[in-house]
């Protein structure tokens, strides 16, 4: 049987996943959540992913500062069921998904990418004549 192409998100999952998104930063940042690894190095909650049925959410992670990403990734899933709860209490829904943490890399990407731009060579590409005409080019 042929896979068939994932859909895009509907937009009650989107609005969901938001909603579900600021539940979890506001635990963090106000601190209902106490756990010294993520006191020591707080964390930013970059996204959340739910899947159709909404009954799994694929969280986005990144600690602030960067660097010590296990260590906190340990800790939110030590936290994981307190975390719920405060989803549960936060967001009204029939069923509470089921919290899974994953690093959010799209800054390293970003900063790859920034970096490359910012390459001498690709630089002197980039100030070349805009049409991509090498006839129009001025001597």
């Amino acid at each position: 049987m042929a896979k068939q192409p994932a859909k895009a998100p509907s937009q009650r999952q989107l609005r969901v996943a938001e909603e579900i998104r600021q539940a979890l930063s506001q635990a963090l940042e106000r601190g209902d959540i106490y756990d010294p690894d993520l006191t020591r190095r707080p964390v930013t909650i970059t996204g959340v992913s739910l899947s159709p049925d909404m009954r799994n959410a694929m969280v986005s992670f990144t600690p602030l500062g960067g660097g010590e990403v296990e260590t906190s990734l340990k800790a939110l899933t030590r936290q994981k069921g307190h975390l719920r709860n405060h989803v549960a209490h936060t967001v009204h829904m029939k069923y509470v998904p089921a919290l899974r943490f994953i690093e959010d890399k799209s800054f390293d990407v970003a900063d790859h990418i920034g970096a490359l731009l910012r390459d001498p060579h690709v630089a002197q590409d980039l100030a070349a004549d805009p049409s991509g005409d090498p006839e129009n080019e001025e001597d």
